[in-house]
């Protein structure tokens, strides 16, 4: 008569859903079915957790599955069987628990590799030896690891990871990147010296033709309020470093869940690195830091705004005006009408000298100046038809969301090769004598990858954050634009507040002459946010000096009935020229195609066409046809593109 066969389930496990396929899986199956048939054991069950982490027993469902049947009767087994401990759990505390919930229901544990049976005492006693042994182990090295990353920090050495912007890598040391240091001193000009903010600083960079250096991880060329909000808040600029800005810490209410968080207080050494700031800089720029999103709260004059406040500009030093307020007593106590006024903040010039313009501009004549504009803008019977084309139409972001996806894999591949790398260390005999050495280093290693999976996440925060302005910014457009139709009945019934709105999310910028021109004329230009439809052009400026490129004629003649109302008048018969059609003639872009494309040669009639598909929009008797249904040949795709490129360098378009 055969004995009757002990009942059993065998558990395996592997770290990363990279070996789910590989011979490490195999192999744990193999030796237990194996070992199972030696010992003439019935395996009722086979669970697997494949590409799960064992530092707890959350997060792995087979696993948890094997000991609710295991409480509940459904597999009458005796015992489980696993390759080696480290296979049941990485956690002493969770391996001891999981053990006791089997034993209560008479199951015992079974490690083939490490000869340990849970049914003998000495098995046990020697789970929970090597259990606890192996997690004080792992810790130590933490701290040991930790601490040398700490001292690393005190003697000003950098730590490993990623150079950041503005410096280089040059055998473990950081040196200076003049070509990115560049960009670093600007950022922190900008912030200290300007009433910038970071978005601002982000799109003026953009703006001016400057470009970010593509690295390691990111291949997009523009600036992000992210990375100037980075670069601001980064000491390691000014020859500092710090240690400990950002914690890996535990979870509320979980056993083995971490994120890592900011921390407010931090070490901070000096680097052995040459800063590209002085530290007065940084004090002044981190101070500005703390002061930034502290909302002013007005105690007077509540229901008036300064509507063009920072968007006018002083025509000195270029920073935004603000708007003040005169108010004066009368002899008995009461006070006089309020006189509201646009003066200069006399910001800090680069030469170290405060900016000396002292004139006083009424609020009420440039704010009537600037809407009168856009008045004389809306009533072109064109404009509606041209705003209408633009409500609705598609932007383009094939090209971010490709480099998010490519991003979105790079992180990936990295918490994969971390996950690997868990699994090999889960792997480690803590018998073998080199176990220490080996651990710090796969230890080292680990860390490295954190940082470039911080990295790759930053940059993924980064692109997608510009992917959510370039879609909020259109969403601004169409609404600027909705409203534009609707102009004069909407406008006048808005109160100063809803003004101040419109007008600061349609333009950029006013810029005024220092002082009254002799014919009037006090407006110099006005940036839009949005082009706009300026007589049979798309412009987003428009200039009335007569030193500009951009010939529009404006004519402000004063009202002697009222003391502050200008009257502006615009002939829109003679604003057709744009600014951008003013960039490059047709000779122009002809020798630009030949000088780039070996000799090129591209007629009148191709780049007419071009340009009308880009919205470039011809006067009347540009290359119109003498018949309607006469025909013109098609421009060639190879000179279609050289043309684009043209009209690219040329900022046309």
């Amino acid at each position: 008569m055969k004995n009757k066969k002990i009942k059993c389930d065998i558990y395996t496990r592997v770290s990363t859903t990279m070996q789910v396929d590989g011979y490490s899986l195999d192999a744990q199956k193999e030796k237990l079915k194996r070992y199972a048939e030696f010992q003439n054991m019935e395996i009722v069950n086979e669970y697997s957790d494949e590409g799960k982490s064992g530092k707890s027993v959350e997060g792995r469902p087979e696993f948890q599955r094997m000991l609710d049947n295991i409480e509940n009767g459904t597999d009458e087994v005796q015992f489980v069987l696993v390759f080696k401990l480290s296979r049941f759990g990485h956690n002493a505390a969770d391996v001891l628990n999981s053990l006791q919930r089997m034993q209560d229901f008479g199951v015992n544990l079974i490690c083939v590799e490490d000869g340990i049976d849970s049914s003998k005492d000495s098995g046990k006693l020697m789970i929970s030896v090597l259990s606890a042994v192996a997690e004080i182990e792992r810790e130590n090295i933490l701290v040991q690891t930790m601490e040398g990353r700490k001292q690393k920090a005190r003697e000003g050495k950098w730590n490993d990871g990623f150079a950041p912007y503005g410096y280089e890598l040059v055998n473990g040391e950081l040196q200076i990147a003049e070509d990115e240091a560049e960009i670093i001193r600007l950022i922190y000009d900008k912030f200290i010296h300007t009433n910038m903010g970071i978005s601002a600083i982000a799109t003026w960079l953009n703006q001016h033709g400057y470009k970010k250096k593509k690295r390691q991880n990111n291949t997009l060329d523009a600036f992000a309020a992210s990375f100037i909000k980075g670069v601001l808040d980064n000491p390691v600029y000014c020859g500092k470093l710090a240690y400990g800005r950002r914690k890996n810490e535990k979870v509320s209410g979980t056993r083995n869940e971490y994120r890592i968080e900011k921390q407010e207080n931090y070490m901070l050494h000096d680097g052995i690195h040459e800063g590209i700031i002085s530290e007065t800089d940084w004090e002044l720029a981190h101070q500005k830091r703390e002061k930034t999103g502290v909302k002013y709260e007005k105690t007077h004059s509540l229901d008036h705004e300064h509507i063009l406040s920072g968007i006018l500009r002083c025509p000195l030093c270029g920073s935004g005006m603000y708007g003040n307020v005169n108010r004066k007593k009368k002899k008995d106590g009461t006070l006089y009408k309020d006189y509201f006024y646009y003066a200069c903040k006399h910001r800090r010039l680069v030469d170290g000298h405060k900016c000396g313009y002292r004139k006083q501009w009424s609020e009420e004549k440039i704010n009537n100046a600037v809407e009168e504009v856009i008045r004389k803008l809306v009533k072109n019977p064109k404009f509606e038809e041209a705003i209408l084309n633009k409500i609705g139409s598609r932007i383009d972001t094939e090209e971010i969301e490709k480099e998010i996806e490519r991003l979105e894999k790079q992180y990936r591949q990295l918490t994969g090769a971390k996950g690997r790398l868990g699994q090999q260390m889960d792997s480690l005999d803590i018998m073998d004598k080199f176990y220490e050495k080996k651990y710090q280093d796969m230890e080292t290693r680990l860390y490295r990858l954190y940082d470039e999976i911080e990295g790759v996440e930053n940059s993924i925060e980064e692109v997608k954050n510009r992917l959510l302005n370039i879609q909020q910014q259109k969403i601004s457009e169409e609404n600027v634009y909705q409203f534009l139709l609707y102009f004069d009945k909407l406008y006048d019934k808005f109160t100063d507040l809803e003004k101040k709105e419109f007008l600061n999310s349609f333009v950029e910028q006013v810029d005024i002459y220092e002082q009254e021109q002799p014919d009037g004329r006090f407006l110099k230009h006005i940036k839009f946010r949005f082009p706009v439809y300026f007589g049979d052009r798309e412009t987003q400026e428009l200039c009335w000096d007569n030193e500009s490129t951009v010939e529009t004629v404006c004519l402000l003649s004063k009202l002697h009935e009222a003391k502050h109302h200008v009257n502006v008048r615009l002939d829109m018969d003679e604003l057709d020229l744009t600014s951008a059609e003013s960039k490059a003639t047709y000779e122009e872009i002809k020798a630009y195609v030949a000088e780039h494309n070996d000799g090129m040669k591209v007629s009148n009639l191709y780049i007419a066409q071009v340009k009308a598909k880009y919205g470039i929009i011809e006067r009347e008797n540009y290359n119109k046809p003498k018949s309607d249904d006469s025909r013109q040949p098609k421009c060639p795709k190879e000179k279609e593109e050289a043309i684009v490129e043209a009209l690219k360098a040329f900022k046309m378009i």
